[in-house]
């Protein structure tokens, strides 16, 4: 008990917000001492992917005084081993979750604090923007606030390296240790934000964006003015605006899910809104057969994964495994590649090590590069780089968890560069009198049949759940 209570009087002492000071006192004055030990007794693991958990009062979840600590932390870290990281500056951004805003502005409070200079996102941006603008502002680093496709009352600290990846070993270890070692929160007010060197660069960013997306343009791709529209659900996050300004440029007519295409952060239609749930494209197929559409598709909360359907003869909808998405968007762009007339040799493609090994046999039969490596985009754009700097060119990796990554602009899982991919692939596709379904039929039959995936989604409530 007095162990405990050392535990409470801790967090009294640091925690200055009074909504979870609050929460710790109740359970205290109630007695709740089981509860109290899961929220205060282990701290929240900073790893490979940063933090991510419920947001509640406590050491092991997420709040106010994590995202100050963490902040803290990580910028004496990057200070102390990234060169000129004050003038460089690190990206901050987030999305439309419960305290996301704020903890974004808290973050930028932190590292304000230490003298670094912060690129503030204003308003919500999708994941993909952060890395994006780590590598076109040569940021020393980039924080992303958002859970993902996790429930409602999760969220989280998502942390990008210079090279504008996630972090791998041994920073994880080494921001985790800076942590500990700067505890005591040097501020809190983010009042200071409005006469600070805080730079919006949101639409400068944005604009540079939708620019790199249009270099994505595959061969004798050209709009079909007469196609059937795609059918699109964003998933009550803060896909919407990103993918309708992508779709723009490549004019491809779409229907959005009325119900889920505002930024939402109770998800009112979906438990969980993750497109490989059960029953979370629901809306959207209805949608689809009300408008007659043969394609849907979708992009996760923060817009980094993507999803798809097909209509398919009988009336009945095919959703595409994440194998099966790769597979396709692999041999497309392999196709691209030899248009292009580029030495077939130097072409590399990355998947993780629990993907399908489609791609490995289709680099045996064509000649590029195949390259394994393991699960996460962490590992995958790492893996990327090393190949671009051995020389290759590293248009397309992918993981099974529906995880899409085109192109050098960004090293990371991207839905909006996913979408405009597939649809191309269709039109282009329905051009030759194929769908692609039998587009993926012909892969199969000519670089062979491989082992069918599942996704199991097995739920373990945890303190210190890390993994975008």
């Amino acid at each position: 008990m007095a162990a405990l209570k050392a535990l409470v009087d801790d967090w009294m002492k640091m925690d200055r917000n009074e909504k979870t000071r609050q929460e710790i006192q109740r359970l205290w004055d109630s007695g709740q001492e089981d509860e109290l030990e899961r929220r205060l007794r282990t701290r929240i693991e900073f790893g490979t992917a940063g933090l991510r958990g419920k947001m509640e009062a406590g050491w092991s979840r997420m709040n106010d005084l994590i995202i100050i600590q963490a902040s803290q932390g990580l910028c004496q870290y990057v200070i102390d081993n990234v060169h000129d990281a004050h003038s460089r500056g690190v990206v901050i951004g987030h999305d439309h979750r419960h305290n996301s805003e704020r903890w974004a502005q808290l973050a930028a409070v932190a590292f304000i604090d230490k003298g670094m200079k912060v690129y503030l996102h204003r308003g919500f941006v999708h994941t993909p923007l952060v890395p994006f603008s780590v590598k076109d502002l040569n940021a020393a680093c980039g924080v992303m606030i958002t859970a993902s496709h996790n429930p409602k009352d999760d969220n989280g600290y998502k942390v990008y390296w210079e090279n504008a990846i996630q972090i791998i070993e041994p920073h994880d270890k080494g921001i985790s240790v800076s942590i500990q070692h700067n505890l005591t929160p040097q501020t809190w007010s983010t009042e200071s934000l409005q006469n600070s060197n805080c730079l919006d660069v949101t639409q400068e960013m944005t604009d540079a964006y939708f620019l790199s997306i249009e270099n994505l343009r595959l061969p004798n791709y050209s709009a079909n003015t007469e196609m059937r529209p795609f059918v699109n659900t964003s998933m009550h996050g803060v896909g919407h605006s990103f993918l309708a300004t992508a779709f723009e440029r490549f004019n491809v007519p779409y229907i959005p899910v009325v119900e889920q295409a505002s930024p939402n952060p109770d998800f009112p239609t979906v438990a969980y809104p993750n497109p490989e749930e059960k029953g979370a494209l629901n809306l959207a197929l209805a949608t689809a057969d009300r408008e007659e559409a043969d394609y849907v598709l979708a992009q996760d909360p923060d817009a980094d994964r993507f999803a798809a359907a097909e209509r398919q003869p009988n009336g009945q909808w095919l959703t595409f495994t994440g194998d099966q998405l790769g597979t396709v968007f692999a041999g497309q762009v392999l196709r691209a590649y030899v248009a292009s007339g580029k030495p077939i040799d130097r072409l590399a493609m990355v998947a993780s090590t629990v993907s399908s090994k489609m791609i490995e046999a289709m680099a045996k039969l064509e000649g590029f590069k195949f390259a394994e490596c393991l699960t996460g985009f962490k590992y995958i754009g790492n893996t990327a780089l090393d190949l671009t700097q051995q020389g290759f060119e590293v248009p397309f990796g992918y993981e099974e968890a529906i995880g899409f990554m085109f192109g050098p602009t960004v090293r990371d899982k991207d839905g909006v560069a996913a979408s405009v991919m597939f649809a191309q692939i269709v039109t282009i596709l329905r051009g030759q009198g194929k769908t692609v379904k039998s587009y993926l039929d012909e892969l199969y039959a000519r670089y062979g049949f491989f082992m069918v995936t599942k996704i199991v989604q097995i739920r373990l409530r945890s303190t210190a759940v890390t993994t975008f």
